[in-house]
């Protein structure tokens, strides 16, 4: 009790002030508010593009209204609309946001070769989604996680000025820019006909091979095996 007592007492004759306490607090407000959203930022970022089916707008319902050779058709144009088109402009603009954030973490790189990280990491996420998400999210969040953690070790050599100005070269790599999306485009093309080639070849191993099939054309339907619902409802 005597040395709560002493504490307390010498806490009392401090020379505190509400001043100097809002100048203390606000850098620590200022690191916690700049990492909660860095982490949301993060968390967003990898359970969006480490997912296969990055957004399920699930376009080929609209194909429902046709039948036979059309719904087939239109199935396969709004299938090849929604992942060769929509997927890799989502994707690539994660590049960028990405792009971004590690030249304001990391200013002794040049900005090409931040360019190459970032669209390695992005692309490597993308290839291991095909193969095992988990996988993918570990790959997804350990480069951003692992800039915060040099930044905040190495915070006194950042400087806004710097970054900006590494910013501002990225109108100049327009062309290595382009290229990386061309790539993109065709890497999630690639990986999707992997896919659609692989993934029914391994599930027919567990699933009737009518089902098997029908993960490519969801409406194609067996008369047999409709004819065999109908006398059992019967």
């Amino acid at each position: 009790m005597v040395l709560i007592d002493f504490s307390l007492l010498n806490i009392a004759k401090a020379n505190l002030s509400f001043s100097d306490a809002i100048l203390s607090l606000i850098p620590l407000f200022l690191f916690i508010l700049g990492m909660v959203v860095y982490a949301i930022f993060v968390f967003k970022f990898y359970r969006f593009v480490a997912r296969r089916d990055i957004f399920k707008l699930n376009l080929k319902k609209h194909s429902k209204s046709f039948r036979g050779f059309l719904e087939n058709f239109f199935h396969l144009i709004f299938y090849t609309f929604e992942y060769l088109f929509l997927f890799p402009i989502f994707t690539f603009f994660w590049f960028i946001v990405l792009a971004i954030i590690i030249m304001l973490l990391s200013e002794t790189q040049a900005v090409s070769n931040i360019l190459l990280v970032a669209m390695a990491l992005v692309g490597s996420v993308r290839a291991t989604a095909y193969y095992n998400e988990d996988l993918s999210k570990d790959l997804a969040k350990m480069l951003p996680f692992a800039l915060l953690g040099i930044f905040l070790l190495d915070i006194s050599n950042f400087s806004y000025y710097n970054s900006w100005l590494m910013i501002r070269q990225l109108p100049d790599l327009w062309q290595t820019i382009i290229y990386y999306f061309i790539f993109i485009v065709a890497l999630e093309l690639i990986l999707r006909i992997a896919y659609l080639l692989i993934n029914p070849l391994l599930s027919s191993k567990d699933i009737p091979s009518e089902e098997a099939e029908t993960r490519i054309f969801p409406k194609k339907i067996y008369k047999s095996k409709r004819n065999e619902e109908e006398i059992n409802g019967r």
